[in-house]
């Protein structure tokens, strides 16, 4: 076993000989255990998020160009057009408001669906638009640029705003 030991040590770069012993089975022949090593299980919010903070290093909302943030969770969607220089929110929508009125158009027990995200998109637009903001820098929170994320981006695209 001392054998081994050294086989290993100098295997893997030092000179010197391991000072833990190698433990072996005892009907097995004699070689060294190996540890399992295993990657780190990240949850898919944590994906997100992590694709959020490299976005959020390449786009920032300006006074010319505000940041047009998008949350988007299981029961409902939320947009914000942000200035981050003065750290304050310039217009918002989302299907919780009442002015909305997307509940009572659209049955969407399961969730919001593509015409609910067409409609908060021509909502933001048209706020964006009463307060003379016509260009906005996009900001889908790392969210894929598919389904609810992307009719909401044409939409707000379709109703005056410039990406």
């Amino acid at each position: 076993m001392a054998s081994s030991a050294l086989l290993w040590s100098s295997f893997l770069g030092s000179g010197q000989p391991l000072s833990a012993s190698v433990a072996a089975r005892p009907n097995q022949a004699s070689y060294p255990r190996f540890v399992r090593i295993e990657a780190k299980v990240r949850t898919r919010r944590e994906d997100r998020i992590a694709r959020h903070i490299r976005i959020r290093k390449k786009v920032e909302g300006t006074p010319e160009r505000p940041r047009l943030s998008v949350f988007r969770s299981n029961k409902h969607l939320y947009v914000q057009v942000i200035d981050d220089s003065k750290m304050h929110t310039l217009a918002s929508a989302s299907t919780m408001q009442k002015s909305v009125s997307v509940s009572e158009e659209f049955d969407y027990s399961s969730g919001p669906t593509l015409e609910v995200a067409k409609k908060v998109g021509e909502i933001i637009a048209k706020a964006c638009l009463e307060k003379g903001i016509t260009k906005v820098a996009f900001d889908r929170g790392g969210y894929p640029y598919h389904g609810r994320i992307q009719a909401l981006a044409d939409a707000a695209r379709e109703n005056g705003l410039q990406f």
